[in-house]
């Protein structure tokens, strides 16, 4: 069994097709029923997923995804949605300076228009460059901007703080954008 290919498709039910494996998304908290989940992979794409492989995916994952509730009846992934859903996050002050990582064909849009959501709910940031980088490196040879998120933050711009460390706000307009690498 692939468990990257499983956490991959966990990924794309839980942030933008829960219709794929016909299960909902809860509005508030973005969760989803385990046993609904559990059953959608194995009718749709492993016939041995069960409670202990998706256990492993959610402690494994170096990114760390996904996240339970208290009791396991509900699983979520902790950002990235492109579906409609209110994360609860709350507004937190962020560090002075983070990341983005993106393909650096998108430096001339960027630099024109700065960071959009594009089709998520937020313009996700990294804590460190390492992480940015190999982000921006996903899809092509990756470059680095150094976002003045304190300055951002003074001028009125919101920030959120997501369960796996991940900073979210909803744009970054080019004036806080700094080439890095």
């Amino acid at each position: 069994m692939n468990l990257t290919g499983i956490s991959k498709y966990m990924s794309k039910i839980l942030r933008h097709a829960p219709e794929l494996i016909g299960i909902d998304i809860e509005y508030y908290g973005a969760w989803a029923d385990t046993q609904e989940l559990i059953k959608g992979i194995v009718r749709t794409k492993e016939k041995n997923f069960n409670m202990e492989i998706l256990e492993k995916i959610v402690a494994n994952d170096e990114k760390q995804r996904y996240s339970f509730n208290e009791d396991k009846s509900k699983v979520r992934a902790n950002q990235g949605h492109s579906i409609d859903v209110d994360m609860g996050f709350e507004a937190k002050m962020p560090p002075e300076i983070l990341f983005h990582g993106t393909p650096e064909t998108n430096r001339e849009s960027i630099d024109r228009l700065g960071l959009l959501k594009q089709g998520r709910n937020y313009v996700h940031l990294s804590n460190d460059k390492q992480s940015a980088r190999k982000v921006g490196g996903r899809h092509g040879k990756p470059f680095v901007y150094k976002v003045l998120t304190g300055q951002m933050y003074r001028d009125g711009y919101k920030f959120y703080c997501s369960d796996n460390g991940v900073w979210l706000t909803d744009e970054v307009p080019p004036q806080y954008l700094k080439y890095l690498y």
